[in-house]
């Protein structure tokens, strides 16, 4: 049959087994931090169930893009997506530690009482957004809406592949267009519900967007990672062209710079305004340990990465383009601990990294990148009845026919 000859290569057994050993390590690390330190042990699980839930949020606004634009860069990527979008249970299943840690009052300062009766702003806020039963019910509508729109996207596209029937590539359409709508909507409100509100003092109305740039970001950068390992074995080897790999840095690009002109517009607007309720976010960001973070961001998550894919040959070249992913993924976690660890109730002002925020990141990750790969090897790894399956393979076909040039010009 068709199917067999697009399964997952081997070597993602061995991977998915390691991936296993390394998510119970971590997680056993994790618990024995939750004895030591159960506050800190909850405030690392946010930032790595953050760094997690936004590849798969992330890659489901991706895979909702590809199927209303079309476009062979989104098909060879288009089962790494859905693969992601399928492990959204478990990121809610990570949700409900920090659940907890809301309810115990390690993470939220907002659930102290006392401090939101401080001032007639804060007691509003408490009696009408900021408060727990509240809080719950916005989290599951957001992971309903999220699991619900995998789940007919997943289930159209299984479907495709059995029976060629082009309504389904309709209908998988027709979704995809008020789901980006609701991917803004519900990214935009989950962010300021779980980060946000650290601060429950300081607002900002780009924040939202941060998040929904920066979770697209992080899948699509996950995504051309996976792509390039699959680039290297069969069947992928002889699907996947240069052409599909420069798409996607041209995404990656785009991407970065939304990220970064809504990181900078939001940093403009505050400072410029100078307001103390506003300004009061950014001081201990921009100064002391922090300060040389924030730095840091600038250069590894904007500065290099964009002089680096305006490269042509550079986005040709999978294992050139794969270290650029490489290194906007570690950025993003970098980003999230700048973001989170200076409110009032985790660090603050001190520059202080706990040892569990990375086993958090490690813990969570190996059990997630365990059920990624499973979810990935029980599907071929290309859509096969795709109306543009015939379009990737003739582009395939001609890198071939100019391998030789493009050798070449990688090695220029």
């Amino acid at each position: 049959m068709i199917e067999t000859a697009y399964t997952a290569p081997s070597a993602f057994g061995r991977l998915q087994q390691r991936s296993l050993i390394v998510g119970a390590v971590g997680t056993v690390l994790l618990v024995i931090g939750f004895f030591i330190n159960p506050t800190q042990g909850f405030q690392a699980s946010l930032i790595g169930f953050l760094f997690w839930l936004g590849i798969s949020v992330g890659s489901l606004a991706l895979l909702m893009l590809q199927h209303l634009t079309g476009g062979g860069w989104g098909l060879v990527i288009r089962r790494t997506l859905e693969a992601a979008t399928r492990v959204l249970p478990y990121t809610a299943l990570m949700f409900l530690v920090v659940l907890v840690g809301a309810y115990r009052g390690s993470i939220y300062p907002w659930t102290d009482q006392a401090l939101m009766a401080e001032s007639e702003a804060l007691a509003i806020k408490a009696h009408g957004f900021l408060n727990l039963r509240f809080f719950t019910v916005r989290a599951l509508v957001y992971f309903a809406i999220w699991i619900l729109l995998a789940f007919f996207l997943n289930q159209w596209s299984a479907a495709q592949d059995r029976k060629d029937d082009r309504r389904l590539a309709r209908n998988m359409r027709v979704l995809s267009g008020p789901g980006l709508v609701l991917f803004v909507f519900t990214v935009t409100f989950a962010s300021i519900d779980w980060v946000m509100s650290l601060d429950p003092v300081w607002s900002s109305t780009i924040f939202g967007l941060l998040f929904v740039a920066a979770w697209s970001l992080s899948a699509l950068a996950f995504a051309i990672a996976m792509l390039a390992v699959q680039a290297a074995h069969e069947p992928m080897s002889k699907v996947v062209a240069p052409l599909h790999f420069h798409d996607l840095g041209k995404l990656l690009l785009a991407l970065v710079m939304l990220w970064a002109y809504f990181a900078f517009s939001q940093f403009l607007i505050i400072w410029s305004g100078n307001l103390p309720e506003e300004i009061q976010w950014y001081l201990p960001r921009t100064k002391g340990g922090w300060g040389t973070v924030a730095l840091v961001v600038v250069i590894l998550h904007f500065a290099l990465p964009f002089l680096f894919l305006l490269s042509r040959s550079l986005k040709r070249d999978p294992h050139k383009l794969v270290l650029v992913a490489g290194l906007i993924l570690v950025m993003r976690f970098i980003d999230l601990l700048w973001v989170i660890k200076p409110n009032p109730t985790f660090s603050g002002a001190k520059f202080r990294i706990s040892w569990m925020d990375p086993i958090a990141l490690i813990g969570f990750g190996g059990v997630w990148f365990f059920l990624f790969l499973r979810e990935l090897r029980q599907w071929p790894v290309m859509p096969i009845n795709d109306p543009q399956m015939p379009s990737v393979l003739e582009q395939a076909r001609d890198a071939d026919h100019h391998g030789a040039d493009f050798i070449e010009e990688s090695a220029a």
